[in-house]
């Protein structure tokens, strides 16, 4: 496919063009030209957009769909234009489906079903056998059908054994492990961070002692063993300061926070409102101010919207019976904005393919074109009209956003909204 972008702000730090606004041409999905102006004798299509920025395309490591088992919340064929949409080129996918994603036949089933997309599907395996949390998945098969990870999708792994065992394994083949970070005897049935507002509120509550002791477990176990740890979306300031001390170590691990965990507190919980039941729970206003100096000062690697759609029928219901999760692609780049400059969120938005062994795109001549575009000073309220997935459970509906996102130019594909 040719196309030819008018008039583009390119925002890429390792891009010989970034801050300079340009025509850029596109030939059979490679960069062919980028110039101050380029001529169309050829008549390929044009986009010109109102004060078009664009840059690489975005990564999220922490998209849920439902497909096997829950197409009724999201199928992969609408989960990825969601996702294009919204501005991402590459999503890795939990394996929270039914069956849960945990054998090569699993692997092949969804990399298949995204075959030809303009987003590229990276699936993530089931650590344990049914994510079930008794007997390790088939790992190395796994990893060899295309698995980027290993995670029994928000569900801690209670057997220190077992975690062991698989930082162990898994170091064998350079596979990466993630841990849900939370110990569930501490945590118990609480549904909202434990804290003033719980308690006026009558609701069970998560303490963020029951984070903060199974990240500590892990990174014991990380030490003793030299595997690769990944511990997804972390919610805490103390949680923040165990892992900058765990890579003044040397440690190998990385971590993430949700988006609506930098943005949203549990101040909203006062509703009662559903859509903000989410795991980790909102925590305070001081653990946010510590995630988002965690990702200045590089100790949080990398920011995921957790999306995660929920059927109505288990979302809007009683708090205590409601099933946690948003959905997040379609409000990513928008909420994010409101807490980053335009600059910081498009690094946050392209940071971390690397740590799952995928390759960047940097903008320029003869690189292949993966890319965003975006307008970053459109000021919207997120409405319901402007949820793209199947599923509604938007924490950010009816928030004030900042930045409009266009769609994306990938795997030789055009996506516009």
């Amino acid at each position: 496919m040719n196309v030819l972008i008018k008039s583009a702000t390119i925002v890429d730090p390792k891009s010989d063009f970034h801050n300079q606004t340009c025509d850029i041409l596109i030939e059979k999905g490679i960069i062919s030209q980028i110039s101050e102006q380029i001529k169309n004798p050829d008549k390929v299509k044009e986009i010109s957009l109102d004060n078009l920025h664009v840059s690489q395309g975005w990564f999220d490591s922490s998209v849920s769909f439902g497909e096997p088992g829950y197409e009724e919340r999201e199928t992969i064929a609408n989960g990825l234009e969601t996702a294009a949409r919204s501005g991402f080129t590459d999503v890795a996918v939990n394996p929270n489906t039914n069956p849960v994603i945990d054998s090569y036949a699993d692997i092949s089933f969804l990399r298949g079903k995204a075959k030809g997309n303009a987003v590229n599907l990276y699936p993530i395996g089931a650590l344990t056998k049914n994510s079930d949390g008794e007997d390790l998945a088939e790992l190395f098969d796994m990893k060899n059908a295309g698995a980027i990870a290993f995670y029994d999708y928000q569900k801690p792994v209670r057997n220190p054994n077992l975690m062991k065992l698989a930082l162990q394994y898994a170091s064998n083949f350079g596979g990466l492990i993630y841990s849900f970070p939370q110990e569930s005897k501490i945590s118990g049935l609480g549904v909202m961070n434990e804290n003033v507002m719980s308690t006026s509120l009558g609701l069970k509550g998560n303490p963020t002692i029951a984070e903060e002791l199974q990240i500590v477990r892990d990174l014991f176990l990380l030490e003793y063993t030299g595997g690769k740890l990944h511990i997804p979306t972390i919610s805490s300031a103390k949680s923040v300061e165990l892992i900058r001390n765990a890579k003044a170590k040397k440690l190998d691990v990385s971590c993430s926070v949700a988006i609506h965990n930098l943005i949203l507190t549990d101040d909203v919980l006062k509703t009662f409102d559903t859509r903000f039941k989410v795991a980790p729970p909102l925590r305070t206003q001081s653990d946010s101010d510590a995630l988002i100096e965690g990702l200045k000062n590089g100790t949080i690697d990398m920011v995921t919207s957790d999306h995660n759609p929920i059927d109505i029928e288990h979302k809007k219901i009683e708090f205590d019976y409601a099933k946690y999760g948003t959905i997040g692609l379609e409000s990513a780049f928008g909420a994010l904005h409101t807490a980053f400059t335009m600059k910081k969120t498009i690094d946050l938005l392209t940071k971390g393919r690397e740590r799952f062994g995928i390759k960047s795109a940097p903008i320029g001549i003869g690189s292949e074109a993966k890319l965003t575009f975006f307008n970053p000073i459109e000021n919207y309220q997120f409405d319901k009209e402007m949820i793209l997935s199947t599923s509604k459970n938007a924490i950010f509906e009816n928030y004030n956003l900042k930045g409009k996102v266009y769609g994306v130019f990938s795997n030789n594909q055009l996506v516009l909204n």
